[in-house]
């Protein structure tokens, strides 16, 4: 076993509980008197969810982790995760429909978020998704009704006479 399985290996301690790929570490709330849980996907660096934790009978230890709370915790971090990557999709997966006189156009821009250079493909379909101009502009370009409508009305020039 290698030092990435050994640090998945299944634990259930009472603020340790690691298994099917997630970790939830109690920990003290350093803000105040309370305890918070944290939830780590297995690979990732950062928490998926932060949260505030219970109190314990003696309302000065925290509450033990056990399956159950293991599990709502589970669920409750992979939604936030679905919903971020569902919100950084529509920031970089953009698309707009106008009528021409040919008909409907759909328009789509695709940003690339590179660290060092991030740009975006600006693409038209039409209603049978075939594709009709294609072209790389800046990952800044903003795609609304007019400027999609005028990209089709020039022709599928380039956007900013580049």
């Amino acid at each position: 076993m290698d030092e990435q399985d050994e640090a998945w290996t299944s634990v259930h301690e009472a603020r340790l509980w690691r298994d099917n790929g997630w970790t939830a570490q109690v920990i003290k709330n350093e803000d105040d008197d309370g305890w918070a849980v944290a939830m780590i996907k297995a690979g990732e660096a950062e928490p998926a969810l932060v949260g505030p934790w219970t109190m314990g009978r003696d309302k000065k230890n925290p509450k033990p982790l056990d399956a159950a709370a293991f599990q709502t915790l589970v669920k409750t971090a992979s939604e936030v995760l679905r919903r971020h990557e569902q919100h950084l999709h529509a920031l970089h997966h953009k698309r707009v429909t106008v009528s021409t006189d040919t008909g409907l156009v759909t328009v789509f821009l695709d940003i690339v978020p590179d660290e060092y250079e991030p740009y975006a493909t600006l693409s038209a379909r039409d209603p049978f998704d075939e594709l009709l101009a294609e072209t790389r502009v800046e990952a800044g370009f903003k795609l609304d009704r007019r400027s999609a409508a005028a990209w089709v009305e020039t022709g599928f020039a380039q956007p900013g006479g580049g």
